[in-house]
């Protein structure tokens, strides 16, 4: 079928021209391994006890913050929360942010008991 076409809702496609894997080169098709190296040279840490999280289509923004109202109970006013940091993220690293720190809640509910949120 060198020759053939295809037409798709009026619009003409070319045949892909599929051609059988050498093996030996399959082999050397494979990825190659990396190493990650960490560099925390210029690492900041922030302790929070609030976080809030909004989103658009392209990126989902978390906003890390200090309560340093240690008396909320017996004050009517509002809180007021010191924001320290905000991280950006595409979609699919917020996922994979999701999925993993899934995984590492499950994992400290098993060795310590759930972790009771009140609503």
């Amino acid at each position: 079928m060198p020759n053939s076409k295809t037409v798709v809702e009026d619009v003409e496609v070319e045949p892909i021209d599929v051609k059988p894997v050498d093996p030996a080169q399959a082999a050397d098709a494979r990825p190659v391994e990396s190493t990650v190296t960490w560099d925390d040279s210029r690492m900041v840490t922030h302790f929070a006890n609030v976080v809030n999280i909004q989103s658009t289509l392209e990126q989902v923004d978390l906003f890390f913050g200090t309560n340093k109202t240690w008396n909320a109970a017996n004050e009517r006013q509002s809180l007021r929360i010191e924001l320290a940091s905000r991280v950006i993220l595409g979609p699919h690293a917020a996922k994979r942010l999701w999925t993993t720190l899934g995984g590492v809640i499950q994992e400290y509910e098993t060795r310590y008991g759930e972790i009771k949120i009140p609503r």
